[in-house]
């Protein structure tokens, strides 16, 4: 059993809005986030839920704004909120005890799609000196430590659409160790682009409800179809609960319980009777000291893909029976490897507002789907919550938080 570790700020920028309260708000209204995308016209998905009206400059300024690629300006503007958000002057604080830790998948999609048609078009000499710092996936915790003074461990971790989760679980044994003091942990993502799209809809994991974009991220729905690509970044602010209350903090909710596991299985997907999930629930449950009977609310991965949805329910159904489930991406869409840390971040809200999102679209549900799932948002007492990520490769993870 490892200590727990407290939230003390929360940083969002997602399809649901740009920063921690505009999200909470769209999210608790179900409102879905998924529009027709003109970048994706002529493809055979042609809509995603984009981060809204995301400026650069005005965010970042002139030199960060075409510097990076945006799958580091999200996370910039995510970590900047929850850092205001913890209370925390990071001019002051001893940088060398402050980490990061960040889950992505892609890197810097965008700009190598640009780069690459840089190349095609105009030959070697077109492509950017800037292209690779662009494009790397370390660069997004790199360039977090840099605008924030944080000169401790700092890595990315990538296990696809886990990536997020795993970041914070990583993060928490940072603490744990005493190799840190905070930690910055999250996830971001921006690979909504024509190529990941497309590569998507090969492999038939998108909806295609072109004719109703707002209707198609529908988990755990008997007629779903397949998930929305989304992009954002969800950044925590973690720190020991002494050193939190010693500064007088507030704590939106404290990570417990953690847990990891491959399922061994296919490249895509889920192993069928979950034996992956159980296993990193059954890790967070055993970490935290706690029984699954006690977990009051699940975040659910509900990617609203057919088999993931399915293999889910049944394991959610036998491991954490008194839990209310909701899935975010109703309303989010799905962020990949961002999605973990986002998720976590509304899990910490739900603990802290005593309030489940209610999953948006649901309209009638999937009789494989036999949990109960919130049809609205809704006030309930909750002490224990957990927040699920699986990913390709057979990836899972599991964050147990509490109240």
């Amino acid at each position: 059993m490892k200590a727990p570790v407290s939230v003390t700020g929360i940083g969002l920028v997602t399809p649901a809005g740009i920063g921690r309260a505009a999200n909470w708000e769209r999210l608790c209204a179900a409102r879905s986030t998924a529009a027709t995308d003109p970048e994706l016209e002529g493809l055979p998905v042609t809509f995603s839920c984009r981060v809204p009206e995301f400026d650069p400059v005005s965010q970042l300024g002139t030199r960060l704004s075409w510097q990076f690629d945006p799958v580091v300006q999200f996370a910039l503007v995510a970590a900047r909120e929850a850092i205001a958000d913890a209370g925390l002057d990071a001019s002051v604080w001893e940088s060398a005890r402050v980490g990061v830790v960040i889950g992505s998948c892609v890197g810097g999609a965008r700009t190598a799609a640009e780069q690459n048609e840089k190349l095609r078009n105009c030959g070697p000499g077109a492509v950017s000196a800037m292209f690779l710092p662009m494009h790397l996936v370390n660069m997004v915790a790199g360039v977090i430590a840099m605008q924030f003074n944080a000169t401790g461990p700092n890595l990315v971790v990538s296990t696809a659409c886990a990536s997020g989760s795993t970041a914070i679980g990583v993060a928490r044994d940072l603490l744990n160790s005493g190799q840190c003091d905070i930690v910055i942990a999250g996830g971001s993502e921006a690979a909504v682009t024509p190529l990941f799209v497309s590569g998507f809809a090969r492999m038939r994991t998108l909806s295609t409800r072109n004719e109703d974009p707002a209707a198609a991220s529908r988990p755990f729905a008997a007629d779903r179809d397949g998930f929305v690509m989304a992009e954002g970044a969800g950044i925590l602010v973690l720190e020991r609960p002494a050193d939190a209350e010693a500064r007088g903090a507030r704590r939106w909710a404290s990570i417990v319980g953690y847990g990891n596991s491959a399922d061994g299985h296919h490249v895509t997907s889920p192993h069928p009777e979950g034996l992956g999930a159980r296993t990193a629930a059954r890790m967070a449950c055993e970490d935290a000291d706690v029984s699954s009977n006690e977990v009051g609310h699940v975040n659910a991965h509900g990617s609203a893909t057919r088999l993931s949805d399915a293999v889910e329910a049944r394991y959610i159904k036998d491991f954490f029976p008194s839990a209310l489930t909701t899935s975010t991406k109703g309303v989010t869409g799905h962020a990949l490897g961002a999605a973990g840390a986002i998720e976590a971040a509304f899990t910490a809200l739900a603990l802290h507002h005593q309030l489940v999102p209610a999953t948006a679209n649901l309209g009638q549900q999937a009789p494989e789907a036999d949990i109960e799932v919130a049809t609205a948002t809704t006030p309930a007492a909750i002490d224990l919550a957990a927040s699920n990520s699986f990913g390709f490769g057979g990836h899972n993870a599991v964050l147990l938080m509490a109240k």
